[in-house]
């Protein structure tokens, strides 16, 4: 299979094939292993202050001289209102008061306490640091900063999960988009979720495809040789991989969060806005059962901040029932090889596809 094209030459790589930036599950290690596999690591700082950001940027850097994109989230932050913090004591007491009916013992943070990243921060260090792909989600990056980072020839990877926000991806000089599916794990990439694009990927990926000129990347339920040849098929350039990562060796997860994706049905996973305040795809549990029905809910990233103390214990309990384990809704058994192992595999098996294809 001819693996080199546009999105290959234009970032450096050999295969166009992406590691997920996945918040919380992504290390420096899974990065690195990953671009030595060929493909694109891709560091995940989501929110993170700055400081944390240049250190995980420089962990990253040094123990790799190959590309590596580094992600951000580039959401808008609701102002803090009347009625926002009524609702934020509400939903406190409330998460509280559950958390102790499951012997959990939490202190979780008051409104004013909490500290919440710009992301023009985070742009000051990518550019410090002369990090050259940079992907963002939940939006789009402001004139400003685009300008910015293309005058340090960084490559802009953008988000999407509609033709309408792949069409303002590139209308605004946004040189790559990553199409998302609704059956992706994890957190939707949506500028807005009001409604929630509820559009499947692989109907999504040729729609896109009629209305923007710029190389695709497609996620959303790829976990082996036949999904990644529909998505090939379909109009996308690049790959990207999320879940089939999730339990390999470089993963964040700790043991029992691993073990807990083993015997997973498709009934166990449901979106959900109760861990963070925005959708995202994941297993379902006590936590997200009582918060969808008591609809205590606040708007991301309040939710997400509230929330992540009580994640936090509950990983040093080992309580599945109180933490987020995000997967798609592709089915698979999760292997625990290395990351780049498992690149590696999918390579070999998309190869050998491609060779019965042709013959």
């Amino acid at each position: 299979m001819q693996w080199s094209n546009q999105l290959t030459r234009s970032i450096g790589i050999e295969y166009p094939i992406i590691q997920a930036p996945m918040f919380g599950v992504t290390t420096p290690e899974m990065v690195i292993a990953a671009s030595r596999a060929g493909a694109l690591g891709s560091l995940s700082l989501g929110d993170l202050p700055p400081e944390r950001c240049s250190e995980l940027i420089r962990l990253t850097a040094e123990n790799l001289k190959r590309p590596f994109a580094v992600n951000i989230f580039v959401n808008n932050i609701p102002k803090v209102s009347f009625d926002l913090r009524k609702q934020y004591s509400e939903t406190k007491t409330f998460v509280e008061q559950l958390a102790a009916q499951h012997d959990l013992k939490v202190t979780l943070p008051e409104l004013d306490s909490i500290h919440l990243t710009d992301y023009r921060e985070q742009i000051d260090v990518i550019i410090t640091h002369r990090c050259k792909v940079v992907s963002f989600t939940f939006g789009n990056l402001d004139t400003e900063s685009i300008k910015r980072l293309k005058d340090n020839d960084v490559t802009l990877i953008g988000t999407c999960t509609s033709v309408a926000e792949a069409i303002a991806l590139e209308e605004s000089g946004i040189d790559i988009i990553c199409v998302q599916g609704l059956e992706a794990g994890g957190h939707r990439g949506s500028f807005d979720e009001t409604p929630i694009p509820a559009i499947g990927g692989l109907s999504l990926l040729p729609q896109v495809k009629e209305h923007v000129h710029v190389a695709l990347i497609y996620a959303g339920g790829l976990y082996n040789a036949s999904t990644l040849h529909a998505a090939k098929l379909l109009g996308a350039s690049g790959f990207q991989v999320g879940s089939l990562l999730l339990k390999s060796k470089e993963s964040a997860l700790l043991d029992f969060e691993k073990a807990r994706l083993s015997g997973v049905n498709e009934s166990d996973i449901v979106l959900t806005r109760s861990f963070s305040g925005r959708y995202a795809r994941g297993i379902k549990n006590k936590f997200i059962e009582a918060l969808e029905a008591a609809q205590k809910i606040l708007p991301y990233p309040y939710q997400n901040k509230l929330t992540g103390e009580l994640r936090r214990v509950a990983r040093i309990n080992r309580n599945a029932d109180f933490i987020n384990i995000w997967t798609g809704q592709s089915i698979h058994s999760y292997s625990e090889l290395s990351t780049a192992d498992i690149i590696r595999s999918l390579i070999e098996e998309v190869e050998i596809l491609h060779t019965s294809l042709v013959v």
